[in-house]
């Protein structure tokens, strides 16, 4: 029965999910399977990978076959350098301590790439940030800048109306008063000319009286 290392499509729409199986070539792409080996999620940034090695190497060894992408994803994960050394092993160029020390190595010169492709991306997504809180400062000045000046405006325009106002009420008191002060002095005056005439007029005729009557007097003695 030949054997195929493949993907297996699961998932939401629009948002795919893989497991990675060995089946039957002659199974359907998606029906049953002999054994799911690992998961493939493209969704990440990185891609996130999970796999058994051991046994993708066994099937590998057992003549399973595995799809172009298969292929690529085992490649990545180091199952076609561990099944090429398990071939030397086989074949007498190699001994299991080599294999261990050689993979071994390989994986850590993975880990220190795959962790310097991180420390980039966490980089770039910093200055991303940094840059958008900065443009969004900006923003946020020029609006501020804006609504500053459009409040030194309208501060500008009440001055004159405030002004006026405060003007008008002070120079109708002044008139009302000017007015009330005028009427006041010119009153009395009146009154105390009006009253002090009759007063001279007695005065001037009661000597006049008296003299006639004298002069009577002087006549008849």
């Amino acid at each position: 029965m030949p054997v195929r290392i493949r993907l297996q499509r699961h998932g939401k729409k629009g948002k795919p999910f893989y497991w990675i199986v060995a089946a039957d070539s002659r199974a359907k792409r998606d029906g049953r399977y002999l054994e799911k080996l690992g998961t493939y999620n493209p969704n990440t940034h990185p891609v996130t990978v999970t796999l058994d090695i051991d046994k993708s190497v066994q099937w590998l060894q057992n003549g399973a076959q595995p799809s172009d992408t298969a292929r690529n994803l085992l490649s990545d994960e180091g199952v076609m350098l561990k099944n090429h050394l398990v071939n030397g092993v086989r074949k007498g160029a190699l001994t299991e301590e080599q294999v261990a020390e050689k993979f071994e190595a390989w994986v850590k010169e993975k880990e220190g790439k795959k962790e310097a492709l991180l420390n980039n991306l966490k980089q770039q997504q910093n200055k991303a940030k940094a840059a958008a809180l900065a443009a969004e400062q900006e923003v946020s000045a020029k609006r501020k800048a804006a609504a500053e000046e459009a409040l030194a405006e309208e501060t500008t325009e009440e001055a004159p109306v405030e002004a006026a106002a405060e003007e008008t009420p002070a120079s109708e008191e002044t008139t009302e008063e000017a007015a009330v002060e005028t009427a006041a002095e010119e009153t009395p005056a009146s009154e105390e000319t009006t009253e002090e005439a009759p007063v001279e007029a007695v005065a001037e005729e009661a000597p006049a009286a008296e003299e006639a009557t004298e002069e009577a007097e002087g006549e008849e003695s």
